[in-house]
């Protein structure tokens, strides 16, 4: 943290070039969040990009005494919202790309696969509010803390929406199971 702060410094003093030590050093982390929030590619990196100009734009008011990174993941997600409020295609939208896991046989990949995307399919189509916290907790792990410092809201909220985003996965995947069952039975034996 206080590495950070001193490249922010050196840009708050001119120096452009240290600026994009914060960018290599956080990139990945925010594009893999941002990729996970939209399910697109091209939107994620779209908004990758205009996080961390935003974040250029406004290093005068970033606060030493909190992360980087915190400030750079409520930045993007107050954008994702602003995305989504927008263009409301993210809500249920299922990821573009669902990796295949090497495993034994092709009968285990193949229910892999399908478990993944299911999965994933179903965090897409969480509310925004629970994806954001289920996504900082589970995906990015960051504290109950450093969620409510990001989003600006109660940690007691943060709480409550994560315990609502297990219990609506739980209930959706619960069906999902219910609804393929045979096909998954049928592959097992």
């Amino acid at each position: 943290m206080q590495d950070d702060w001193l490249f922010i410094q050196q840009v708050q003093g001119g120096n452009r070039d240290a600026y994009s030590y914060l960018v290599d050093k956080y990139k990945d982390r925010l594009y893999s969040y941002l990729y996970r929030m939209t399910g697109q590619q091209q939107d994620a990196q779209d908004l990758t990009q205009e996080a961390f100009i935003k974040a250029y734009c406004q290093l005068d008011k970033y606060r030493p005494t909190d992360a980087f990174l915190a400030w750079l993941y409520r930045i993007a997600s107050n954008l994702c919202v602003d995305a989504w409020r927008k263009n409301k295609r993210y809500l249920k939208t299922p990821l573009e790309e669902t990796r295949l896991i090497e495993t034994d046989t092709p009968e285990k990949a193949y229910l892999e696969k399908e478990k993944k995307g299911a999965l994933q399919q179903q965090i897409m189509a969480l509310g925004e509010e629970y994806r954001i916290v289920f996504l900082l907790k589970y995906m990015e792990q960051l504290s109950y803390k450093e969620i409510s410092e990001i989003l600006h809201i109660p940690i007691t909220t943060v709480q409550m929406r994560i315990h609502h985003a297990k219990k609506k996965l739980r209930a959706s995947m619960a069906q999902e199971r219910s609804g393929r069952g045979a096909i998954y039975e049928l592959l097992q034996n």
